[in-house]
């Protein structure tokens, strides 16, 4: 489809050609010499011709409507050569709508409703007409008679909605197209219910009292083209003769005009299809959800009983406007926009009018919280239709009246365009054109009244305005919710009138803040600063708070923003970093609004903020080698001779690289095991550094120390596994230099090992660094360090079963590596044994965890849900490869490492378990792993017990990387997961 130019202002009319005329199809001039319209009497005609917005689709619709017409069509173009209305009504419609073009040519007379002076009849016009043609048909003629009225109706609407693209007509307005498709819905449903009472209430039956209330779009008055019709019924009674009217209505109605869905009543199609005024009354006080208070929003009592239908209304309004007091309001309300989002596919989401993001759901669901918000309070905003609420919330002051405007204006043209496609077909659609389909999205364009101006052909201009509205939708729906909230403490740059302190307060818990109050405190500190921070503070927040909200705690989210702010408030790159680059400040409110852990890392290492950026190749937080990291940690450490400021050279990239881990974790970056291996990473760094650090400052000038010093890992961090909460679990191996004796090596040694726990465990703002040697021999009672010696003499005498079994995970990681790996070779013929081990051993480490089962777990804890020792958990689930590789490592070389994931591959490799109960065991630990770690991010400290379910819960399932914040479904996997694990826990100890 070509652009068609504007018609010449002077000269001889002549016939243009079809090229000019907008016309493409190759049949499009035999077609106008078969209307006889290639002369030169019919220039203006085909110039009108040519604005249609498919000038093809309505040449077309013309030849095959003057074949239904016969001898006829003579009447007919002979009007349209006289009546410049009529040629911009009808080409209008037949080039937007081949549904209705079909109908003309079924019904070739109703052209002459788009003649002359056409109005739109009132709705109690159509009301007595639609009726009058139900009593004047009877038998199966009724429906075909009420679907061609219907149709007809549609026809004049339409001509005169899309006739300002061909004749310059007045527009009609949005709200006139909406409130009349909904008075036509209303005659239609009038005359479905005439219809069914007079096919059920026969041979002396009383017609039964029923009302019925229009629902959603057709109960606001904003209907569109094609829709359902929503629909509730009230009976005087709900027996079976009114259930029979109520259904035969239904079928009839859809049957004839469009589809009517009564799925909005009381317990939805489980629901009864009729209930009495008192049925509803009960359900709506006991059993509704926030939704369907939200529903009753556009409720209108339309049809039927009119004393029953305002009977309904006024018992029920009421709870609606109350429905914010409800304790389930805001879980439901955040509920409810998540599904909605979750309903578009990804790949149709940019195309989706209706559900998209800036579409008109957003619209919609925003206007309509603040209305039930603040509905209660103030009366005015007790309207149906969006566009009217809109005006009502501007009035009131609850939102700006220039962003009432605008998005009033985006709303209305998302809708238009919404109606042109429907209109198209008569089909139910809210998908835009694919991006590539350059000919059905500039008939769109043309269909919408977009005509080309300056470089832009009207696709072009479509294009523009589809852009510059959805992102108008986007940042107004934010700025909807939260600029009135600034003005109210003083914060927005140019003041309106705000809302009053009780208003904001109202809007914010709403909104899923639990502190209101303190929350417009924290909103007053911001955006009331001096400045430039004050402005920017402003332009920022409305975005912000309205990304807070959809996080598990947007309170502790606030409070850790203002304070991250106020510490920041040197750092000119920080404010502009959020202004500039969204998808920082989006991360960092994520952040804020599930982890307590993170906000003080940041505060001392802020430059990770700038790393929540996309660089060229990804995420900047993914830039980082954790090995170069640390060695970087151990490099910054050693340029200090003084063990205390290398020591604090440390800690602070080991803040930084926490703050890295921690953030990519959240944002769902990372996956468990490299979440794990980075902890471990800075870990051994550390250790190492300050270990380089205390023995130069023990080392005398002659360079001679008295041994040489090997730290071991166990635990978690032997098998590189460590969690946020977890501590260093060492034992520290030496060996006498030359010239010296195994006394005074153990000594020197023993002054190092005490000094590296030391100063570590010095209190600070950091998450802790504690070093914990308990699991050397003798434990607490025996020698902090011993040599290699020492320790194979232990071993060989006196280990017992779980000592041996602690040493599966013992790896050197720090120090002297060569005294390590020999620390290592030696433990070897203890944790692999040649032979195995006994079957006394093995029955003795299923005594030691049977004891720990029913002794360690502390006080009060559930067993189900605590995340170490609980059933299926990480004791079960290590204790279970550890006896396996007790008991067959001697003839599994794989089963010879510390790590578990590992273990297992090795474990399934060797067939000692098959691959499913391989598979439950390692999702059980790396459940319980990622549980355990999310506790810590959302606490700020280690826990090992998952909570009941509340906002903890859903915080903790956030964190661990659960698709949702819903904390039930999250606990629901998380039990089951470790109730298959712990079979297969059982089966392997007996």
């Amino acid at each position: 489809m070509r652009e068609s130019p504007a018609r010449p202002a002077t000269g001889r009319p002549t016939i243009p050609g079809t090229g000019r005329l907008g016309l493409v199809d190759p049949g499009a001039r035999a077609s106008l010499t078969q209307l006889g319209w290639d002369t030169p009497g019919h220039v203006e005609l085909l110039w009108s011709l040519s604005r249609a917005p498919d000038a093809d689709a309505a040449l077309k619709a013309m030849v095959r409507l003057a074949e239904s017409l016969g001898p006829d069509f003579d009447e007919l173009a002979a009007a349209l050569l006289a009546d410049r209305g009529l040629r911009g009504r009808l080409f209008g419609v037949l080039g937007s709508s081949l549904a209705l073009g079909d109908h003309l040519v079924a019904h070739p007379q109703s052209w002459k409703l788009l003649a002359g002076s056409v109005r739109l009849p009132s709705a109690d016009e159509l009301r007595t007409v639609f009726c009058a043609c139900a009593d004047e048909n009877a038998g199966p003629a009724v429906s075909s008679a009420l679907r061609k009225l219907y149709r007809d109706r549609l026809l004049v609407l339409a001509a005169l909605d899309t006739a300002p693209t061909v004749e310059n007509e007045p527009v009609l307005a949005f709200p006139a197209v909406g409130a009349h498709l909904s008075d036509l819905a209303d005659a239609a449903l009038a005359a479905s219910l005439q219809i069914a009472v007079a096919t059920v209430c026969t041979d002396g039956v009383e017609a039964p009292r029923l009302a019925v209330i229009a629902m959603g779009k057709c109960g606001a008055r904003e209907l569109n083209y094609v829709s359902d019709v929503d629909i509730i019924f009230v009976g005087a009674e709900a027996d079976s003769v009114t259930t029979r009217v109520a259904g035969e209505m239904m079928r009839f109605a859809s049957d004839t005009f469009f589809e009517v869905d009564a799925a909005l009543r009381p317990e939805g199609k489980a629901g009864q299809l009729v209930r009495t005024l008192d049925s509803h009354i009960a359900y709506y006080q006991r059993w509704a959800k926030t939704w369907e208070f939200q529903a009753l929003l556009k409720a209108r009592a339309a049809v039927g009983d009119p004393e029953l239908g305002r009977a309904y209304i006024d018992a029920l309004m009421p709870m609606v406007w109350n429905a914010r007091e409800r304790e389930d309001f805001v879980p439901d309300v955040q509920a409810m926009r998540r599904r909605v989002e979750a309903l578009v596919p990804a790949e149709v989401r940019d195309r989706e009018l209706k559900l998209g993001t800036g579409g008109l759901r957003d619209v919609e669901f925003a206007v309509q919280l603040l209305q039930l918000v603040h509905g209660r309070n103030d009366t005015s905003l007790q309207v149906a239709s969006t566009v009217d609420a809109l005006g009502a919330l501007a009035a009131g002051g609850y939102i700006g009246r220039d962003d009432a405007a605008n998005l009033t204006a985006s709303y209305e043209f998302l809708r238009l365009l919404e109606h042109r496609l429907q209109l198209q077909r008569l089909k139910r659609t809210h998908l835009l054109p694919a991006p590539d389909d350059a000919e059905a999205l500039r008939w769109l364009a043309r269909a919408a009244h977009i005509r080309p101006g300056g470089n832009y052909d009207a696709l072009g201009m479509l294009r523009e305005d589809l852009k510059r509205h959805s992102l108008r939708v986007s940042r107004l729906h934010a700025k909807l919710f939260y600029q009135p909230l600034l003005e109210s403490v003083g914060g927005a740059v140019e003041l309106g009138s705000g809302l009053n302190t009780e208003a904001a307060e109202r809007q914010l818990a709403a909104l899923g803040y639990r502190a209101p109050a303190s929350a417009l405190t924290h909103l007053s500190a911001l955006s009331n600063q001096t400045g430039r921070r004050g402005r920017v503070q402003t332009v920022l927040l409305p975005t912000l708070l309205d990304w807070l909200s959809d996080t598990p705690d947007p309170d502790g989210g606030l409070l850790s923003y203002r304070k991250l702010s106020e510490a920041l408030s040197d750092q000119r790159w920080y404010l502009a970093t959020l202004r500039d680059e969204s998808a920082v400040a989006k991360r960092l409110m994520h952040v804020l609004g599930t982890s307590a852990y993170l906000p003080d890392l940041l505060i001392r290492a802020p430059e990770i903020i700038q790393a929540y950026g996309d660089g060229p190749t990804g995420p900047k937080l993914l830039d980082t080698d954790p090995d170069g990291v640390a060695k970087s940690l151990v490099a910054a450490a050693a340029r200090h001779r003084d063990p205390v400021h290398a020591i604090q050279a440390a800690r602070s990239l080991r803040r930084r690289e926490l703050a890295r881990i921690a953030s990519a974790d959240l944002l769902g970056l990372l996956d468990v095991r490299s979440v794990c291996a980075a902890l471990t990473s800075v870990w051994v760094a550390v250790l190492q550094a300050s270990l380089d650090a205390v023995i130069r400052a023990h080392t005398p000038a002659d360079g001679r120390v008295p041994a040489r010093f090997a730290v071991i890992a166990m635990g978690r961090l032997g098998g590189g596994e460590l969690g946020y909460g977890s501590d260093a679990d060492v034992m520290f191996v030496c060996e006498a230099n030359e010239g010296f004796d195994d006394v005074a090596a153990v000594k020197w040694s023993t002054t190092i090992a005490e000094q590296v726990r030391a100063l570590l465990g010095t209190p600070s703002a950091d998450p802790p660094l504690e070093v914990d040697a308990n699991l050397r021999p003798e434990g607490r009672n025996g020698p902090l360090v011993r040599t290699l010696a020492s320790y194979q003499a232990y071993y060989t005498q006196w280990a017992q079963a779980w000592e041996i079994q602690a040493l599966l995970r013992a790896h050197r990681v720090a120090g002297d590596l060569d005294l390590g790996d020999r620390f290592l070779l030696m433990i070897d013929e203890f944790r692999y044994p040649a032979d195995g081990i006994s079957p006394a051993t093995v029955q003795e480490i299923r005594r030691i965890k049977a004891r720990v089962d029913a002794e360690r777990l502390p006080r009060g804890a559930d067993p189900n849900t605590h995340t170490k020792l609980g059933r299926g958990g990480l004791a079960d689930v290590e204790w279970t490869v550890q006896l396996l590789q007790l008991r067959h490592a001697h003839d599994v070389p794989g089963l010879h490492n510390t790590s578990t994931l590992d273990t297992l591959d090795a474990i399934e490799e060797a067939g000692l378990l098959d691959s499913g109960q391989v598979a439950q065991l390692r999702w059980a630990w790396l459940t319980a792993t990622a549980s355990r770690n999310a506790l810590v991010l959302v606490k700020g400290k280690p826990i090992d017990q998952l909570p009941g379910p509340g906002r903890f819960l859903n915080a903790v399932a956030v964190a661990a990387g659960w698709p949702t914040d819903d904390g039930g479904e999250f606990l629901d996997n998380y039990l089951r997961v470790t109730r298959r694990a712990k079979a297969v826990v059982r089966e392997v100890f007996g």
